[in-house]
């Protein structure tokens, strides 16, 4: 059975894994990165509290000693259900099951404006442009004299009141108070500005309420101005504009407010749904087909619990992976398919140091502070691939925990082939002028 996984996120890889080794399956995984990426860590590469390589693991070293999984570094281009084959940009392949499993991008909502000006945080490339973007935008505070520019390259907007927003918010108030006044001691930090806007009434609105308070509480605390019930309407990369009529001038605005499904060419565009997610039945096979199924963010899956689709969140990615083995196995067996039934194993957040909320539902638990916390960085630190990456991790959070530093704030400039060949021959004809006298 030739298999091909659409995706190395965490409902690819962990389908990748579970059929490694199994005898009968070939399995093919194509990714337009040649790495898995840690996405609840983004905001932590995005503020210099992690190196991208960190949370960044190889696909190919994850199956280094495996026999049937092969991997592909290629853009998908359609997916041709006549004939059973992926079309690439480096070369088609046929499948006799195909599962996408393609995540989700940012989902600026059709407003190209924002979608110009506005930073996304959706891999790891993505955080680090947000990483050297704040410390460059830092650097130019020094020089800068107008009142109204430091003004806007000193005020910091987060779109979105989600747990990437939160944590997001967290970490850059921490930086303002324990690390940016060692790193800049000529700037007043007092004038920077730390705005979260979220349209609903509350933060974190998957969450109990007890968690969503505390979450404010701590931000507020923590020198962070919290707009609920706010609606963005514009943004041109000076001023961020608000439906109610106001304006928040500022060179920074994170967008971490939607996501929508990365759906392949191909698809009937009738099984599209909201978010831009694919339509599945209870063992995640897409409707009038018999051989291709949808995973993770990118999949919609409506139940009695859940009837406007599971969450997109890792655990719900990996707990479809695993039943999709467990049913392909069946499969081929000819035993009965299991139907999928998510249980849910609580959601956290963390704010900053010893500040964390998490919800439980089994037993009904919230927890706050240092014990919930502890208990974000367990988890995790656990989840993410590679014992190296985890034993970094480990040694930088707790650097970063007696320190109250870290020396990740690097900027790297982008080099541009033809620009550096226009000054090689700029610096060639000075030289050869002062050779010749001239």
């Amino acid at each position: 059975m030739n298999i091909i996984i659409l995706g190395g996120g965490f409902a690819g890889l962990k389908l990748a894994d579970q059929l490694d080794a199994q005898k009968g399956f070939n399995v093919l995984l194509i990714d337009r990165f040649n790495y898995h990426q840690f996405q609840p860590l983004f905001y932590q590469v995005a503020t210099a509290g992690l190196d991208a390589s960190n949370i960044s693991f190889p696909l190919r070293k994850a199956f280094h000693k495996s026999r049937n999984v092969r991997i592909r570094i290629a853009e998908v281009l359609e997916i041709r259900k006549w004939d059973q084959k992926v079309v690439t940009d480096i070369g088609e392949y046929p499948y006799d099951i195909l599962v996408i499993a393609t995540g989700a991008e940012t989902n600026f909502f059709g407003n190209k404006s924002i979608e110009t000006h506005a930073w996304p945080m959706k891999s790891t490339v993505e955080a680090l442009r947000i990483r050297h973007h704040l410390v460059q935008n830092f650097e130019n505070v020094l020089e800068e004299k107008n009142p109204a520019l430091r003004n806007e390259l000193l005020t910091i907007v987060i779109v979105g009141g989600g747990p990437t927003g939160v944590e997001l918010a967290g970490a850059i108030a921490e930086m303002k108070q324990f690390v940016l006044p060692k790193d800049y001691p000529e700037i007043d930090f007092s004038e920077m500005k730390i705005y979260i806007v979220e349209g609903q009434s509350k933060l974190l609105g998957v969450m109990s309420p007890q968690s969503s308070e505390t979450a404010a509480e701590y931000l507020t605390k923590m020198g962070v101005n919290v707009l609920t019930q706010a609606f963005v309407e514009n943004y041109d990369g000076k001023s961020l504009q608000l439906k109610d009529g106001q304006q928040i001038p500022c060179r920074t605005v994170i967008w971490a407010a939607g996501i929508k499904g990365n759906v392949p060419q191909g698809i009937d565009p009738s099984l599209i749904a909201r978010g831009n997610r694919i339509k599945v039945d209870a063992h995640n096979l897409i409707p009038g087909t018999n051989n291709i199924y949808a995973l993770g963010d990118i999949a919609y899956m409506e139940t009695e619990d859940y009837p406007n689709g599971h969450p997109q969140v890792a655990p719900v990615a990996i707990d479809h992976a695993k039943l999709l083995a467990h049913n392909l196995r069946a499969m081929k067996k000819g035993e009965p398919l299991k139907a999928f039934v998510y249980k849910d194993k609580g959601s956290m957040a963390t704010v900053g140091r010893h500040r964390a909320v998490a919800d439980i539902p089994k037993p009904k638990l919230h927890l706050k502070g240092t014990l919930a916390w502890f208990a974000w960085m367990a988890l995790h630190l656990m989840q993410i691939l590679g014992v190296k990456n985890r034993i970094v991790t480990f040694v930088n959070w707790m650097y970063n925990y007696f320190t109250y530093d870290q020396s990740l704030r690097l900027i790297f400039r982008e080099f541009n082939k033809n620009e550096g060949q226009r000054a090689e021959r700029r610096v060639q004809r000075k030289l050869e002028e002062v050779g010749s006298g001239e």
